[in-house]
């Protein structure tokens, strides 16, 4: 995700470079669905350190992913920052979430890492026809709408994920 966010960065140059985003992407999710895989196969698990490892390295690939986009100026800044802090509000609700209820949830609802992969695959080829939308009359970035778009969808997310959490601890903790 470093390269996803170096080739972000340069395509505001050199548009093309989306094509090499997309291929990182591409073994970025490879790479992230093979490895769980191959080490319960071999019987190597180690699910304290794959879960923290796992995670951490998300966390700093999504921020240079959305650093590389503000970059590249196929994003404003305000929207990136907006988007990167709604981002990681969400995963610390579901790291919060398996350590107080011992369940993790990596997607919610029908919305998980692939298909929000799979989003930006499909945007960055649009972004090769026009980085801009017209909404109402008026000329948006393609990015910044979808920024947009994804922090209420995110924010909606973890709003209602944070009250059922919150009533969920509250009747396992019930007072007398």
């Amino acid at each position: 995700m470093f390269l996803a966010g170096v080739f972000y960065a340069a395509s505001g140059r050199n548009p093309l470079l989306l094509h090499l985003v997309n291929v990182c992407i591409f073994l970025n999710w490879f790479g992230d669905s093979l490895d769980g895989t191959l080490a319960r196969y071999r019987d190597r698990q180690r699910p304290r350190y794959g879960f923290y490892v796992d995670h951490i390295i998300d966390t700093f690939g999504t921020m240079f992913l959305i650093l590389g986009l503000a970059v590249s100026g196929f994003m404003t800044e305000r929207v990136a920052a907006a988007t990167l802090v709604v981002f990681l509000m969400l995963a610390i609700n579901s790291y919060l979430t398996a350590y107080a209820l011992g369940i993790f949830k990596i997607s919610h609802g029908k919305l998980g890492p692939t298909e929000i992969r799979l989003v930006l695959i499909i945007g960055n080829l649009f972004l090769l026809h026009s980085a801009h939308a017209r909404i109402f009359g008026h000329r948006f970035l393609l990015f910044d709408i979808g920024g947009v778009v994804s922090i209420v969808v995110m924010g909606t997310m973890l709003v209602f994920s944070s009250i059922k959490n919150t009533h969920t601890l509250y009747q396992m903790e019930r007072l007398p």
